[in-house]
């Protein structure tokens, strides 16, 4: 299916591996002009290679990192079409934890919900003045589900879900969509370091039995990012191999 990529300019956050990577791949091959983003240059660049894209260094999980991300890759590109945004996750721990420790809320919030405001404050303008753009964010299936043993993630995410639901109504009339994708148990480093090399025990808390792939990950979000996907907008899709036990 062709998917209506080509000569689009993506700015993919957080993308030097894992899910990240797994959309700036997927968005390269469909003739996407994209720039790969991570804290470490090296890997940075060594991502930007595999896939003919170009590198924007930094860290993303805070407000002025964020900016910067979208700014430099404005002066790479010449502007942004697609945004993706993406950001690692805060400490575990549960509420009692964090009783006394107000300022780990505030670095969760900053991590994973303002820099997603950040991020699209700065790229959407452009966007609804072209009358074309879309945003999709990388949030996670505790926000359909709040994980236990996981609250500041359980709740900067949650922010950044109500915030994008919103933006998706403002700026579906200017032809600009707005998505998230919630991803459950992949195979990213992230997951390693919680399971080892041996997942089977992540795959096993899955009903299709096996961890998710970064690559159809991505797919999932170059589609999302097509015009196929035009009348898409407001949508948080859950991607966890049926792990959610909701309705909604």
């Amino acid at each position: 299916m062709e998917l209506g990529l080509s000569g689009k300019r993506a700015a993919v956050a957080a993308s030097s591996g894992g899910l990240g990577f797994g959309i700036a791949a997927a968005l390269a091959a469909e003739g996407a002009e994209v720039v790969v983003n991570g804290r470490d240059a090296t890997r940075a660049e060594a991502a930007a290679a595999r896939i003919g894209a170009t590198a924007v260094v930094g860290d993303v999980g805070t407000v002025d990192g964020a900016v910067a991300f979208v700014a430099g890759a404005m002066d790479a590109l010449g502007g942004i079409d697609v945004l993706v945004t993406n950001a690692g996750g805060p400490p575990a721990g549960n509420a009692a934890a964090f009783e006394d420790d107000i300022e780990q809320y505030r670095r969760a919030l900053e991590l994973n919900c303002l820099s997603v405001i950040a991020m699209c404050n700065a790229a959407v303008p452009g966007m609804r003045e072209r009358g074309w753009g879309r945003v999709v964010a990388i949030t996670s299936s505790s926000v359909r589900q709040p994980m236990p043993h996981l609250v500041l993630s359980n709740t900067a995410r949650a922010g950044a879900t109500g915030f994008l639901k919103t933006l998706a109504g403002e700026t579906a009339p200017h032809g600009v969509t707005v998505n998230s994708l919630q991803p459950g148990l992949h195979d990213t480093d992230r997951l390693r370091s919680l399971y080892g090399d041996d997942t089977s025990g992540a795959g096993a808390l899955v009903p299709t039995g096996v961890i998710g792939d970064a690559a159809d990950f991505g797919a999932l979000a170059a589609f999302l990012c097509s015009d196929h996907a035009r009348f898409v907008t407001g949508a948080a899709i859950p991607v966890d191999g049926g792990a959610s036990g909701g309705l909604q």
